[in-house]
């Protein structure tokens, strides 16, 4: 059996990142294992602008961005092996991929970066009620089809959820020629970052229909009308709010899920919040040498977040191949009131890492709050934050400094204003 330093599973953003900081740490023999048939994953697709910002300061499209990593792979001599599928992984590291050329292959590596992404709810995640026919598209197949393929999916279009993509996609249709007649969304609050809600729903005029979910489709070939109700607080349709809408498309941007069947395999800790893999200060999940970032760890709002994670996991994967496992035992970073998710979820105080960026999300949308780091009853940094909204990742930093010699976890939580 083969055996390499490192491999890394996913060729995206992430994928590429961690390769490419691994050949900047002198970890030379790598192998990169990509499904497609070409490195770059998702963003390939997304050809809109907006990527780039903070990693490049410029703006840059989807493909733009992936081409400057796979381009910084070509100068490192990165092994990117396409088109292969990894079928298991084992908590010992050991994978078995297959492919057109070898068939079915074992490799086991020193460390493993899980790079693997995330995938869309689809409809069948949801409470749609209703006969199956064509013109149901989750917004990523949408923006596929159109995007690489050159089909326009729809021309009368409904969307159900304001994540991104389909805050995008109502704006791509549009200007395609499509009429998007409205966004329907469960929650009081939209789930897409506010640049979005402006430039692709206002601009063009485009309602969103807070607490309304779509309840019933219908058409026997094509899709012919949706039903949409308005939603209680529970999230459960009223009675008597329900309007018809004429659409032949209906697109759903209902959630981004990390793909986790793999870290599931090889029995790794999961969080619940996430769904995906616990991970400490140097991204290292419960399985010694087996690390995750990007997507597949938790979903990101920017892509520029996925390929600094990515790089801060790499450098945990040089620290582990060089020095072995963090010294002592390890404490949680936990969830306060209305924080939903911490990452990463562990440290250790005996040997703590020099910086240590905490990425969270909040429950609801807030203003003028305040966020407090706090271990037990001491406060170690608060910060005032005036707007908060779920849809945008906030971060909280720890120095060495205040993560060193602690006994109790640190708490990430936000007091509101009285």
């Amino acid at each position: 059996m083969k055996k390499y330093q490192a491999i890394i599973i996913g060729g995206g953003s992430a994928g590429l990142s961690a390769a490419v900081t691994l050949k900047k740490n002198g970890i030379e023999d790598i192998l990169v294992i990509e499904k497609d048939e070409e490195p770059g994953g998702i963003l390939e697709q997304c050809i809109h602008n907006g990527f780039g910002l903070q990693t490049f300061k410029e703006q840059l499209s989807g493909p733009a961005y992936a081409e400057r990593y796979v381009r910084m792979a070509e100068e490192y001599d990165v092994n990117i092996l396409l088109n292969t599928m990894v079928t298991k992984l084992t908590a010992d590291r050991v994978i078995e991929y297959v492919n057109a050329e070898e068939g079915t292959v074992q490799v086991q590596a020193d460390a493993v970066i899980l790079a693997v992404g995330c995938y869309e709810r689809p409809r069948g995640g949801i409470n749609i009620t209703g006969t199956r026919p064509a013109g149901i598209y989750t917004a990523g197949q949408a923006q596929r089809y159109l995007n690489i393929d050159g089909y326009m999916v729809g021309k009368r279009v409904m969307i159900l959820g304001s994540g991104d993509i389909g805050l995008i996609m109502a704006r791509r249709m549009t200007l395609e020629g499509a009429e998007v007649v409205g966004v329907a969304e469960l929650m009081p609050y939209s789930n897409g970052l506010p640049r979005n809600i402006k430039q692709c729903l206002e601009d063009f005029n485009i309602p969103l229909y807070l607490s309304h979910t779509i309840t019933e489709v219908f058409g026997t070939d094509r899709l012919e009308k949706v039903e949409m109700m308005e939603v209680d607080a529970k999230s459960n349709p009223i009675p008597g709010t329900e309007h018809y809408f004429n659409v032949d498309t209906l697109l759903l941007s209902v959630g981004l899920i990390p793909e986790n069947h793999l870290a599931d395999q090889a029995g790794i800790q999961m969080d619940p919040s996430t769904k995906g893999p616990v991970v400490d200060d140097r991204y290292m999940t419960s399985a010694e040498g087996i690390f995750a970032c990007g997507n597949g760890l938790h979903v990101h709002d920017l892509v520029d977040y996925v390929s600094l994670q990515a790089e801060k996991s790499a450098e945990g994967a040089v620290s582990y191949l060089q020095n072995g496992m963090p010294q002592g035992d390890a404490l949680r970073i936990q969830n306060g009131n209305q924080v939903s998710y911490c990452v990463p979820s562990k440290f250790y105080p005996q040997t703590p890492v020099e910086k240590l960026t905490v990425y969270f999300r909040v429950r609801e949308p807030l203003k003028n709050a305040t966020l407090i780091i706090r271990s037990g009853d001491k406060i170690i940094r608060t910060m005032k934050k005036r707007i908060l909204i779920p849809s945008v990742m906030e971060e909280a930093l720890l120095l060495k400094k205040d993560m060193s010699g602690l006994t109790e976890p640190i708490t990430i939580e936000i007091a509101e204003e009285k």
